[in-house]
């Protein structure tokens, strides 16, 4: 490469200056020629290792910045990864919530239906009682009253007739 730089250069250093010192007979191409070739390897000398440094460095800064960008992009499947089993983890945890519900809701339904029939017999029971009660209470009372109706008409003798009569008034 540096090769075909250099003759590159004679040619059109030869070219350009052939014809300006042909005129008076003298051409100084040789010297200048010389000159380029020196002044190029005092650049090349001077020059080449910071440049291949420097592209070297380049290349390794470019390296390093992709290999970077690998581990993230790894380290983000990964988390990607990690987060849709973490999804598939939820999506069964919901269902088998789901079905755990169910279960209890149908246990808790069975539970209050007989918490209720219970609570309607003794709700019966309790109204059953307390009709007795009542009942009795008014057949003492009425008998209260036809004692009472019948001590104070006299103490006379009663036949079986007046006796239904007061009875029956009480009773209606």
């Amino acid at each position: 490469m540096m090769k075909k730089l250099l003759v590159m250069t004679l040619f059109v250093s030869a070219s350009l200056f052939a014809s300006s010192g042909a005129e008076h007979g003298a051409t100084d191409i040789l010297p200048r020629t010389v000159n380029f070739l020196i002044f190029a390897g005092i650049l090349w000398y001077l020059l080449a290792k910071p440049v291949k440094g420097f592209f070297t460095g380049r290349a390794g800064e470019i390296a390093d910045r992709l290999n970077s960008i690998q581990e993230k992009l790894r380290a983000s499947e990964a988390e990607k990864t990690a987060a849709e089993a973490r999804v598939e983890e939820a999506k069964t945890f919901a269902a088998e919530l789901t079905a755990t519900t169910e279960k209890e809701k149908e246990v808790l339904k069975k539970q209050i239906e007989v918490q209720s029939a219970n609570e309607i017999a003794v709700l019966e029971k309790q109204m059953k009682d307390k009709e007795g009660l009542a009942e009795r209470q008014m057949v003492r009372g009425v008998v209260e009253t036809v004692l009472s109706d019948v001590t104070a008409q006299s103490t006379a003798s009663l036949d079986k007739e007046k006796m239904a009569d007061i009875i029956m008034k009480k009773v209606a």
